[in-house]
């Protein structure tokens, strides 16, 4: 018997580079069970699939020196976030204490006040200074030795073991000084304690800063949890009370005023109103509901009163699962994001080499005071190939663009998806629902001799109200919409492959093509060539007589969405090549695409057929994205490069296609193309600033301009340096939350 597969997330502790994320997710999936394991070094989380229990999870964590915490909801994320506010607070008190206690040191050195390290008469202040700079090493540094210290036993080695080994071999070498001076020669009698206590003030608040803008990259998350209200107020035994949202039941009766959020998703039994959907489908006008009508948990009723029955609760929500979708897309990892991790993973031990490569080089070949000469440049190598920003890059990049789509209601399921999409050369479209509305309505009224439209509509819905077909539905629905009475229909009869015939009040009607009309001696006049031009427009004619004579066409139409046209041309400003495919007949699907400006139509094709043509396409070389329900093109969705499932509300299938288009209008795709063409950029802008960074700033840090021009990096600098790498990268990060998508005009 297969074991379920379940999602766990988790908080994790102790990560602090890309290094770390390696390590998590290697003993993650280590847990038998395990099919998927995903680290965010952002969010300090891990996402697990699979049958394996969390705490056998939370043992393989805490195995790798790291700790865990099973994260289970809204509460919980709460309880993070204030966390890491109250870790911020530490990082800032730290970087405090460090800079207190090393800048008056830095300064005085600068100025040449202190004296000098081995004068006899200054012990007693050095040996002050000693252990003040010991105390900083604990407080500021602690949590940084400690993290060193658990990766060593891991066999691991991370970004804290370079801080500790830069920091620490600084202190220890100006302590042997202070207190042995004879053990080292007096060209190199110097002690670093300043530098020490400024690289730790200034490593701590690069991360206190980078945590305070890693913060801002969540606000999509925190914005849809904001949207699910904490009580609601249920009907029980006649009474209205409210209760925590947390005990609302299956099919219990909630009300729900002007003003207030919908607790939970339902349909309403009693009332009418205007709901706000803007914040789960991007679309900003109101929607009106009615009895019947189905109502999604977090929307805003913005008018009326009404009563619904709960349908979906808890987990089950829409806005549940599309928490759970963003959250888990913006865990996840592209191709170039999974490079990274690659590189980072062997980074640390690669600069180690270095370092001990440097330490030999100026040992052997370093002028005078070689000692001091080789300490400062090891330790400015430790310290400036710290890989922070390098682990941030992708991740960072990934959460701010899946959020942002969030608020345009497209929703990326993985980090592959969002990398893919701006890849692609063709969009193959459906037709039905996707171009076009996907319900038949009556578009043009054509009456002759004598007959009116409204008694044309008339004859012809209640001749229809004894048919179940779609385009019959549209004629009796077109007819209710006018407030149009029916006529009393007897012996109703359909003729396949010619229409119905019946009697209608007395008189006996023919509704159908020019066949049926023809097999009843019905003259029609100039009707054909009306109905021909209909044809021309995409609509389906059909002849209706009413006692022998004509009386007129009735045609009937699935109408093009109103900014389809719109959002094709966005997609040809995109250089995208449009293809529709369709089931219907070559004729009307040419029209369609006339009218919307589509570059090539595949007509007459069978369900089963399109992933098929989509492999065609791919066969060609093109990078495909296909759009559709999400129901009926699941497998064309599937075979697609990127499959866009379309809808509306809860109606999306989030779960057949790679990005699910909230909203029913085309402009989603574009919109996801457009998102993800940016996020991609701004992923290559941060891993070239990172690589840049360390690839330039290491052999620098390491001597290579000191023959040529006599520089050495000071390690103070190599520690600022360090430490604003990784604001830089988030905050470049940031900039994707001012992202805009610009609609074109039909």
């Amino acid at each position: 018997m297969t074991e379920t597969a379940t999602v766990t997330r988790l908080s994790i502790s102790g990560m602090s580079c890309a290094g770390c994320v390696s390590t998590v997710e290697n003993a993650l999936k280590s847990v038998p069970g395990v099919t998927e394991a995903m680290v965010n070094l952002v969010e300090r989380s891990a996402t697990v699939t699979g049958s394996a229990d969390a705490q056998a999870l939370i043992a393989a964590v805490r195995a790798a020196s790291y700790d865990a915490a099973v994260l289970r909801g809204i509460d919980d994320e709460s309880e993070k976030e204030a966390a890491e506010m109250a870790h911020y607070r530490r990082l800032i008190r730290k970087f405090i204490v460090a800079t207190v206690v090393g800048a008056p040191l830095m300064l005085a050195e600068y100025l040449g006040w202190l004296p000098h390290v081995d004068a006899p008469e200054a012990l007693g202040f050095w040996l002050v200074v000693t252990a003040v700079s010991l105390f900083v090493l604990v407080y500021a540094a602690g949590h940084m030795f400690i993290g060193a210290w658990k990766s060593f036993r891991a066999h691991n080695a991370n970004m804290d073991t370079l801080i500790a080994l830069g920091t620490g071999t600084a202190w220890v070498y100006s302590a042997l000084v202070v207190m042995w001076p004879a053990l080292v020669p007096a060209a190199a009698r110097h002690a670093y304690f300043e530098a020490a206590a400024i690289i730790i003030a200034l490593i701590n608040l690069g991360q206190a800063l980078e945590m305070r803008a890693r913060g801002k990259t969540s606000e999509a998350i925190k914005r849809l949890i904001g949207l699910q209200p904490k009580t609601a107020r249920v009907i029980r035994d006649g009474k209205e009370m409210d209760i925590p949202i947390a005990e609302v039941g299956l099919d219990e009766t909630l009300r729900v005023r002007p003003g207030e959020k919908i607790p939970v998703d339902g349909v309403i039994i009693d009332g009418h109103s205007s709901v706000d959907e803007s914040m789960l489908t991007g679309e900003p006008m109101p929607v009106e509901k009615g009895a019947g009508a189905e109502v999604t948990g977090g929307t805003l009723n913005t008018s009326g009163t009404f009563l619904f029955q709960a349908k979906h609760i808890g987990a089950d929500t829409a806005l549940a699962r599309i928490i759970e979708l963003v959250r888990r897309a913006q865990s996840s990892k592209p191709a170039i994001g999974r490079l990274a991790d690659r590189i980072s993973s062997v980074f640390v031990p690669a600069v180690l080499v270095i370092a001990v490569l440097t330490f030999l080089a100026w040992f052997n070949l370093g002028p005078e005071p070689r000692l001091s000469y080789m300490l400062v440049a090891t330790m400015t190598v430790l310290i400036i190939a710290c890989p922070c920003a390098l682990g941030l890059a992708t991740p960072i990049s990934i959460m701010v663009g899946v959020g942002k789509a969030a608020e345009y209601g497209i929703l990326i399921r993985n980090g592959e998806a969002l990398q893919q999409a701006g890849k692609l050369t063709t969009v193959v479209l459906d037709k039905t629902g996707t171009v076009t509305a996907g319900h038949p309505t009556v578009t043009a009224l054509v009456a002759v001799n004598g007959f009116d439209e409204t008694r044309l509509l008339q004859h012809a819905a209640s001749l229809e109200t004894g048919s179940e077909h779609p385009l019959a539905q549209a004629i009796v629905a077109a007819a209710r919409g006018r407030s149009i009475g029916l006529l009393p229909l007897a012996g109703f009869e359909a003729l396949s492959g010619r229409g119905v015939r019946g009697t209608v009040g007395s008189k006996p009607v023919f509704f159908g093509n020019a066949r049926l009309m023809e097999e009843q001696g019905i003259a029609l006049g100039e009707l054909p060539a009306r109905a021909a031009e209909l044809s021309r427009q995409a609509q389906t004619p059909m002849y209706f007589a009413v006692d022998g004579k004509a009386a007129g066409i009735v045609a009937v139409a699935d109408p093009i969405k109103p900014d389809s046209k719109a959002a094709i041309a966005r997609m040809h400003a995109l250089r995208l090549k449009v293809v529709m495919i369709t089931g219907d007949n070559r004729a009307t699907a040419q029209a369609v695409a006339a009218q919307v400006g589509i570059d090539e139509v595949l007509a007459e094709v069978l369900p089963g057929d399109k992933a098929a043509k989509v492999a065609e396409l791919q066969a060609r070389g093109e990078i495909v994205g296909m759009v559709g329900d999400g129901i009926n093109d699941a497998p064309a969705l599937a075979q697609a490069d990127v499959g866009l499932a379309i809808g509306t509300g809860t109606d999306v299938a989030i779960e057949s296609a790679d990005v699910a288009l909230m909203r029913g209008s085309l402009h989603g795709v574009p919109d996801a193309i457009a998102i993800s063409k940016a996020t991609v950029r701004n992923i290559k802008q941060n891993l070239f600033g990172a690589f840049i960074y360390n690839v330039l700033g290491i052999p620098v840090a390491a001597g290579a301009l000191y023959p040529f021009i006599g520089l050495l990096l000071n390690p103070i600098i190599a520690g600022g340096a360090m430490a604003m790498s990784s604001v830089t990268v988030v905050s470049n990060a940031n900039r994707l939350r001012f992202f805009r998508a610009v609609e074109a005009k039909a």
